[in-house]
């Protein structure tokens, strides 16, 4: 199972994968932005956990993050091609 975590606009954005169980990429937004406690959308942070994970976005079992309408949209605006699972199994019941 892969996840893809991510949190953002609060504040110290970051993004994290979780490959069965096992964390394989994490990283802070402010890390790229230089901008400390960034709140922004974690887009840089993301391409970082993709690339180091060696996986594409589409390849995500589970989603985790706050405010998934904002997420969606700023997925669409960043470029970043991420499919995220249907909300339902998003839940943190369902991990």
């Amino acid at each position: 199972m892969k996840i893809l975590g991510i949190s953002c606009f609060y504040h110290d954005s970051a993004a994290a994968i979780i490959e069965d169980g096992k964390i394989v990429a994490a990283a802070e937004e402010e890390r790229f932005s230089r901008i400390k406690h960034d709140s922004g959308f974690p887009t840089h942070a993301i391409r970082f956990c993709l690339e180091k994970a060696d996986i594409s976005g589409s390849d995500f079992t589970k989603q985790s993050g706050s405010f998934r309408v904002k997420l969606q949209r700023n997925l669409r605006h960043s470029g970043l091609r991420i499919k995220l699972p249907a909300a339902h199994l998003c839940h943190p019941a369902h991990l």
